[in-house]
């Protein structure tokens, strides 16, 4: 129903902007990088929004970017998660380290969002693990090549195993991606990588 609201920023809480937009004040519940997106009280904002509706309310959420607006679309596409779950899962994580953790399967880093425990983090893991795009990999990682579905996601999965963080994993495969197809031998580029 609403697409974005652009106005002013009539009050900041903390999990919430107030827009005012036209004379009408609307308030978006936010994660916590779009709260630190925001402009001080006063000045223009663009927000993206999905509209909650409930049998007891309508809720209004607020993104920043139409990437993380997507993504907490995705999020709530899963079983057991409802919209202040994917808005506190996006609070914990950057953006960037959650695509990570999904595609890497990393559910551990999901368990640092409230209310996401073990088995609510492996199903995220399981059903959103494919359906992060390339573009958005490519943006995570930070890496000069990329990571595609397969041998580089499971050489990322195994060097998490051997106890790297899934942003560092990511981008040491990302730096060897292409190199091979053979998943031990992307692991034994990114580890040579990384000890130098």
């Amino acid at each position: 129903m609403y697409a974005h609201i652009e106005g002013t920023v009539a009050e900041k809480t903390s999990d919430s902007i107030v827009l005012d937009a036209g004379g009408v004040g609307y308030l978006l519940m936010v994660s916590a990088q779009t709260l630190s997106d925001a402009p001080s009280v006063g000045d223009r904002m663009k927000l993206y929004c999905w509209l909650s509706v409930r049998e007891d309310a309508l809720e209004l959420f607020g993104f920043s970017t139409r990437e993380e607006k997507r993504m907490f679309e995705r999020l709530r596409s899963v079983t057991g998660v409802g919209s202040k779950s994917a808005l506190a899962i996006l609070s914990s994580l950057p953006l960037k380290d959650l695509t990570l953790a999904l595609v890497a399967g990393d559910a551990q880093a999901l368990t640092r969002a409230p209310g996401i425990g073990k088995k609510t983090a492996q199903r995220l893991v399981l059903e959103l693990r494919e359906k992060v795009e390339q573009s958005e990999l490519v943006g995570a990682a930070s890496a000069p090549g990329t990571i595609r579905q397969g041998p580089e996601a499971e050489a990322v999965a195994a060097l998490m195993a051997l106890g790297y963080a899934s942003s560092e994993a990511a981008r040491a495969i990302g730096a060897v991606a292409g190199k091979s197809e053979k998943v031990d031998e992307l692991i034994f580029l990114a580890l040579k990588n990384l000890g130098q």
